[in-house]
């Protein structure tokens, strides 16, 4: 394995685990916590978490692994030979489909309906607790788990990779 791709890809295990935690915090408490506030805080909470999300480093993982996730799976696929290739493509892959496709499908279009609603009315409130809350935290948990598994399957596969190549010497 090239020691550059080596590196990225060590990097990766560790940039999915981040952002595997930080959805994580959404579906553990931060959402339910948001969902207790009185009137229409926990949705004006939320619209400002959506704007703020933009201009940190979160976004530079998310964003960034995307990318890093399609060479994992070229890679894996195409030059890393045994099932650790297969499992390094997989790994890659559910980032790509569980994580950031969730998140361009499912939770992107919640937040920018969220986004566009006054806080402070009925429709909002309606919105917020009868579609935004349950769905929105159903396809984070999704994504959630989507990180973390991609996650444990590159380093897994990277495992697997550096016995196979110990055993070839």
């Amino acid at each position: 394995m090239s020691p550059v791709l080596f590196t990225l890809a060590h990097l990766a295990v560790l940039a999915y685990a981040l952002v595997s935690g930080v959805f994580l915090a959404f579906s553990d408490f931060i959402m339910r916590a948001l969902s207790v506030t009185s009137g229409h805080g926990g949705a004006e909470a939320m619209q400002a978490i959506n704007r703020e999300v933009f201009r940190w480093i979160f976004m530079v993982l998310f964003l960034g692994l995307a990318p890093l996730s399609l060479l994992i799976a070229a890679y894996g696929a195409i030059v890393v030979e045994n099932g650790a290739g297969m499992v390094m493509m997989l790994a890659g892959l559910t980032y790509l489909v569980g994580c950031f496709g969730v998140t361009v499908v499912f939770n992107v279009p919640m937040n920018e309906t969220l986004a566009g609603m006054e806080a402070s009315a009925d429709a909002t409130l309606d919105y917020w607790t009868g579609t935004y809350l349950p769905r929105w935290s159903f396809w984070n948990t999704v994504r959630t788990v989507a990180c973390g598994l991609s996650a444990a399957l590159l380093l897994f596969s990277l495992a697997w990779a550096a016995q196979s190549q110990a055993q070839a010497v």
